[in-house]
């Protein structure tokens, strides 16, 4: 076949009009736009659901003033925050101790001083209080007796034969004797009605507190006798005051309360200017003034 025999073959190339592709750039600009929103959004729920503490304490974490205000070194906002004034690679809250707790002066007492005057201090402030609070609790028990007398008529006209005092070995009641009223027959060791009634009433008051009692027998001297006590008011104040104890005991009075038991004849006159007065006939029950429990010294 010759050459002027071959098809001719035409090739069309179409151009197409109008804009391109970008490549996707659009794509990633769009979505740092929803991020955005949606970070957005977020922080506009979260001011709306928090509290005005938890919105002051969001504030406070981005304030300036939490970090270091070091520049060297690790300083800046990574360099976090130091208790210390040396920066963030300070030695921290070593330096703030070192603060608080200066060199003791020269003439500073020793350690073994200080706690042996800390501890004779608190003994003695335990033991004021407990003498303060003993002598209220005395007081009170005083005034309820006291009462007691005036509110029952069988007792109120034996009032003065009763004398309520504090001492210092504690609250003392004594049933004293009155010309032509006595607490005990003459020579007698048991006491009669009145002195039986007025027991019973102290055993109440008694009963109210916890302390150990003593009780303890008096006698008068003879009239002219000349002597203090004769030899067999010894026996009689000892066995008068046993006999008390009893009509206590008689009464509710735990008998392990009963911490002495004893007799003066008249060697200690309730009117010593005249030891011949039926006054002096008495029997004297003291509640006695508790010792404090103190710890023992461990140091020993």
């Amino acid at each position: 076949m010759s050459s002027s025999d071959r098809p001719i073959l035409i090739k069309k190339v179409k151009k197409v009009g109008g804009h391109g592709h970008h490549g996707g750039a659009w794509k990633v600009a769009y979505a740092d736009f929803v991020t955005a929103m949606m970070a957005f959004f977020l922080l506009m729920w979260l001011i709306n659901t928090t509290d005005p503490e938890q919105k002051r304490g969001i504030a406070e974490y981005f304030a300036p003033a939490s970090v270091s205000q070091t520049t060297s070194g690790s300083g800046g906002i990574l360099g976090g925050t130091s208790l210390g004034e040396d920066g963030a690679k300070g030695s921290g809250s070593m330096s703030v101790i070192n603060q608080l707790s200066p060199e003791a002066p020269p003439d500073a007492p020793q350690e073994a001083g200080q706690n042996s005057n800390l501890a004779a201090a608190s003994e003695e402030a335990l033991r004021e209080e407990i003498a303060r609070r003993e002598a209220a609790e005395f007081a009170s028990a005083a005034e309820s007796l006291r009462q007691a007398m005036q509110s029952m008529p069988e007792l109120a006209e034996l009032s003065k034969q009763l004398i309520i005092d504090q001492t210092p070995e504690g609250l003392r009641i004594q049933l004293v004797d009155q010309e032509g009223r006595s607490m005990f027959e003459p020579n007698s060791t048991r006491p009669n009605a009145r002195a039986t009634l007025l027991l019973r009433a102290i055993s109440r008051v008694i009963n109210q507190l916890p302390n150990r009692i003593s009780i303890t027998g008096h006698t008068s001297a003879r009239a002219g006798s000349g002597r203090a006590s004769a030899p067999t008011d010894w026996s009689l104040s000892s066995q008068r005051a046993d006999a008390s104890r009893l009509v206590l005991q008689n009464a509710g009075v735990d008998a392990d309360r009963v911490y002495q038991v004893s007799g003066k004849a008249g060697s200690d006159p309730l009117y010593p200017d005249d030891p011949s007065l039926a006054g002096n006939r008495r029997i004297a029950i003291v509640l006695l003034r508790e010792a404090p429990v103190l710890p023992t010294d461990t140091s020993l």
